[in-house]
């Protein structure tokens, strides 16, 4: 029956196999556990697991076995599906993160073995975010998958593409006789990817942010690698996007220096490392400072002082920047509470409000701001909210809501860099903007360049005939505000002035101002000793 049943029910395959289990199990060995497949008559294959027992007589000798053969055919296709769903990302059929993350040290094993490079590729869509909610989320699966089809088509058979999550796609290029051509086919892909995607009766386009590492070049490990064309990725889109970038000793440095800023910030505030400085704001027709803008400096124990410019950014990606907003925000509201009882019922203090600042205020019936305000007892009337032409031109609902919220409040509207974006009069209209500030770039060339010297003056026209204040900053020449006197410019504020001083070294300005009764210019704004 035995040989009967190994010849006649189980391929040719596993025979040898099945025929060893049961011979050793009548020769008395000791035997396992033995999977194999059977074949019904109309070819159906059914999984089955063999446990054979040696039948022995009263001497103990073998004189025969038994063998319990179990139908495992559906728990084994269970766990088959449970192990590809373990492995490949559902929606694309693609290998997900943790297969990736297999075929990576997979590769690398390989590579120290033939001696040959190969490459990790990281890609990201550009703005898929906009694409998915302007298509739906069906469609934005449907445009994935197409995506992910692109993407295989570009490289061979013994190379991996995954999907990572989201619109994140990671591309091993083993076996790179050639490591150069690695760009070569980042570059194929992007350009695929260029191409119209037909989804149904839509049509969407897309491109895409890659970022390449090689390796042994660059690193030997799966997790610097993965960072490294990571951190080449995060390059490509901070650079436009629609680019592949190479990752580069350069760029590790930067992006070690990067993570260094951006983790010292989280606890900057509770150090006090961050500080807060205040330029002049001077009405150019009397010489007075009735104004004054409130800008963040961060003392850094190893990098000195850190200009906003290089850790702004790093606040708003991480979301520091709501707690450092607020955080200035009161540090003014207290300061300018003071100077109105002192100097002046009317002085104002501005305060820099990020785009990413408004966007989170928005989930709140109430800016947090503005019942600060009233905690205070303090006049909307005191502060100017500093926006940039990048909040107005994807304004969306929320923004709209906490500008008309802090105009309610009586919290005035100045838009800063003034003509250096997207500029539209249609902006001014729409949200009652009190004061344009001319971006710098225009005032300190004024002497030299007549462009921008009719730049400057078509603003001012342009801006009092809409019944809106300018500032000009940058002024840091007499001929500069000489110019603009000339032209009815209201404010400026610069280093002809003042640069940025302390509280206490404004107040002592502000004093000196009061003293004198008289307008005061030039340098002599600035404290000495």
């Amino acid at each position: 029956m035995g040989r009967n049943l190994v010849s006649n029910f189980i391929s040719r395959k596993y025979r040898d196999s099945v025929g060893k289990v049961l011979s050793d199990a009548l020769n008395g060995k000791e035997t396992a556990n033995f999977e194999f497949p059977l074949f019904s008559k109309s070819g159906e294959q059914i999984d089955v697991l063999l446990n054979s027992t040696t039948r022995r007589n009263a001497s103990g000798e073998a004189v025969g076995v038994i063998g319990v053969g179990q139908d495992v055919t559906e728990q084994k296709r269970a766990n088959d599906l449970i192990w590809k769903q373990a492995h490949y990302d559902i929606l694309t059929g693609l290998p997900n993160r943790r297969m990736a993350r297999d075929r990576l040290e997979e590769t690398i094993k390989k590579s120290r073995r033939t001696g040959l490079p190969f490459a990790l590729l990281m890609l990201d869509i550009d703005r898929f975010k906009e694409v998915n909610d302007a298509l739906g989320h069906a469609q934005g699966d449907l445009l994935l998958v197409e995506i992910g089809r692109r993407i295989t088509k570009c490289v061979r058979e013994s190379d991996t593409v995954s999907r990572l999550g989201g619109d994140e796609f990671a591309i091993i290029l083993s076996d790179l006789e050639q490591i150069e051509k690695s760009g070569h086919v980042a570059q194929k892909i992007i350009e695929a990817l260029a191409m119209p995607f037909r989804l149904g009766d839509n049509t969407s386009f897309v491109s895409a942010s890659m970022g390449i590492t090689l390796s042994p070049n660059d690193a030997v490990d799966s997790d610097t690698l993965r960072v490294n064309a990571d951190e080449a990725m995060y390059l490509a889109k901070k650079s436009g996007g629609n680019r592949v970038c190479h990752y580069t000793k350069a760029l590790r440095k930067s992006n070690e220096t990067r993570r260094r800023m951006l983790s010292d910030l989280r606890g900057a505030l509770l150090k006090k490392q961050i500080k807060v400085q205040y330029q002049p704001i001077v009405e150019i027709a009397t010489g007075k400072i009735f104004k004054a803008e409130a800008l963040m400096r961060w003392q850094h124990p190893e990098f000195g002082v850190v200009e906003p410019k290089r850790f702004i950014p790093l606040a708003e990606e991480s979301g520091l920047i709501h707690e450092l907003g607020d955080w200035i925000f009161q540090e003014a509201t207290r300061e300018v509470a003071r100077w109105r009882e002192l100097f002046d019922p009317k002085f104002q203090v501005s305060v820099n409000v990020s785009p990413v600042q408004f966007r989170q205020n928005g989930k709140s019936h109430e800016p947090l701001w503005i019942r600060h305000l009233r905690r205070e007892d303090l006049s909307g009337r005191s502060l100017i909210v500093e926006i940039t032409e990048g909040v107005l031109v994807k304004a969306e609902m929320s923004v709209k809501e906490n500008l008309l919220l802090l105009r309610k409040a009586g919290i005035q509207v100045a838009l800063d860099d003034f003509g250096t974006g997207y500029s539209s009069l249609a902006y001014l209209k729409t949200f009652d903007i009190d004061y344009l500030k001319i971006d710098q770039s225009f005032v300190r060339n004024m002497g030299a360049d007549t462009d921008d010297q009719a730049l400057c003056e078509g603003i001012i026209v342009m801006a009092h005939k809409l019944g809106l204040k300018v500032i000009a900053e940058g002024g840091e020449t007499e001929k500069q505000l000489s110019i603009l006197e000339s032209f009815g410019c209201d404010y400026a504020q610069g280093w002809l002035y003042s640069k940025a001083v302390t509280a206490e070294n404004l107040e002592i300005i502000l004093q000196k101002q009061a003293d004198a009764a008289l307008p005061v210019s030039g340098r002599a704004l600035t404290p000495t000793g």
